[in-house]
């Protein structure tokens, strides 16, 4: 096969493939590792990637892979946040340089238990904190999508959609606390799907804010996104927020017809500035499905457009528990420039230097609402009005199937073009925070292109554990 003709194909036409023995798991990797070696240095969707010893490391994983996987011979990308024992995971974040966990994350296990090659570390915002991957401590990545490579590529799981959408990974693994896989596979064109929360396994995933935190893929077409959820998914009972719930056959439930299912139309927030071009490709999807025999029904959520203040006091105060523990103390960067004359000078100077600009807000952010005098009018109150949102929710799925909306308000945008301004940059999340606010399964898939080409994602909501529903 000519170069890269392998690397862009997707999961299923891979183990077709394999299963037949026309090709062999190494002339996969080969391919993909030739793609990434040309193109990674432009598009840097990766953070490293040493060819010579992931071909070594793929050769002994093979000898012992069950050729019965379901992803035998597949190489999956893996986020820089879920942990990969003896690979340096370090969450985009300088704070975090050197850190080898000792152990696989959960979805790392059941993906070798499948048979599958696990490829780290896809660049990401630094501990999640962005949409736009411009916030890694080790340089942005790159929309490959856009012709002059001057777009993002969406975040924080910017690598990962970048890698899959530039044929540089043939699947990715990322993770969404408020739009993290979905606002990223938009603007890259390709599937993003966030599952319920508790439907995936967060053992191993370094937490940004742990009562929003979902693993999910994404992937090149549904089938394969389908195939990945059916593998990570589970009940796990080292994570507590794990639901105890059966796994379906998602391939399967694939095959079953969409006519006489009903999606919500809920008016949308106005905040935002929703693109003429994105709200005519969503209402062309619409078309789509009625043409299917989908019927459509209005819906309120009448607490959405609380959603940005919402999450912005939850999500930073989660966060700012959780990077509590980066001190320089047992792992990671540690400040030793000499002036470091106390334990406390130690901490200062670590994090001072360890955390970049993005990481400092949002710990400020969550420290602030925290704080005594202000936990009950902000945090507090925070907490019930996503209670508010997600009795919204409940209340739309009386009504309808799905609930549907797009999942960005613009296509991509320039690089550096809402740096300066971090309200512009978080309200690009406008229409996916919701979704893990509620603990909803949320699926974003390519329904268009603008003017110039470049990729439009629609969003697909649903009631919890129903994303064989959305598949």
């Amino acid at each position: 096969m000519a170069s890269g003709e392998l690397a862009a194909k997707t999961v299923h036409e891979l183990r077709a493939l394999i299963s037949r023995g026309e090709v062999s798991p190494l002339d996969v990797l080969d391919d993909l590792l030739a793609r990434i070696g040309r193109l990674n240095p432009s598009v840097h969707a990766y953070l490293e990637v040493d060819p010579e010893r992931l071909r070594r490391q793929a050769e002994g994983e093979l000898r012992t892979a069950p050729r019965t996987g379901r992803l035998y011979g597949i190489p999956v990308t893996i986020k820089d946040n879920i942990c990969v024992s003896g690979e340096e995971t370090s969450c985009g974040s300088r704070i975090l340089a050197g850190f080898r966990p000792p152990y696989d994350a959960t979805v790392i296990e059941r993906l070798r238990r499948e048979g599958a090659l696990v490829l780290p570390r896809a660049n990401m915002d630094e501990f999640a904190f962005g949409s736009s991957t411009e916030n890694s401590a080790f340089g942005p990545t790159r929309n490959p999508r856009a012709k002059a490579l001057d777009r993002v590529p969406g975040g924080s799981s910017g690598g990962s959609a970048a890698a899959v959408a530039g044929d540089l990974a043939i699947a990715a693994l990322g993770s969404d606390t408020g739009g993290s896989i979905r606002q990223p596979a938009a603007f890259c064109g390709i599937v993003g799907l966030k599952p319920t929360y508790g439907r995936v396994s967060r053992y191993g995933l370094v937490a940004f804010a742990s009562s929003l935190d979902q693993i999910g893929p994404l992937t090149k077409d549904t089938e394969d996104a389908a195939l990945l959820l059916s593998v990570i998914a589970g009940h796990d009972a080292r994570d507590s927020t794990s639901a105890p719930v059966e796994v379906p056959d998602y391939v399967a439930s694939l095959k079953e017809s969409p006519k006489g299912l009903t999606l919500g139309l809920p008016a949308l927030p106005g905040a935002g500035g929703l693109s003429q071009h994105v709200r005519a490709a969503v209402d062309q999807a619409l078309k789509v499905f009625q043409s299917l025999g989908v019927k459509t029904v209005p819906v309120e959520l009448p607490h959405i457009d609380k959603a940005i203040a919402t999450y912005y006091i939850i999500a930073t105060a989660e966060a700012s528990s959780n990077l509590a523990r980066y001190g320089g103390v047992q792992y990671g960067f540690r400040a030793m420039d000499g002036s470091s004359r106390s334990l406390l000078d130690t901490y200062l100077d670590t994090r001072s230097q360890g955390f970049g600009a993005e990481a400092k807000r949002r710990i400020l952010l969550g420290t602030y609402v925290l704080s005594h005098g202000y936990y009950d009018a902000y945090y507090l109150k925070g907490m019930r009005v996503r209670t508010l949102i997600k009795q919204g929710f409940d209340e739309a799925f009386t009504r309808c199937d799905a609930v549907i909306m797009p999942t960005t308000p613009t296509p991509a945008f320039r690089l550096g073009e809402k740096l300066s301004d971090p309200l512009e940059m978080y309200l690009s999340d406008i229409y996916t925070i919701s979704a893990n606010l509620a603990g909803v399964p949320a699926l974003s898939v390519p329904c268009g292109a603008g003017p110039d080409g470049l990729p439009i994602g629609m969003q697909l909501l649903a009631k919890p554990f129903q994303e064989a529903t959305l598949l």
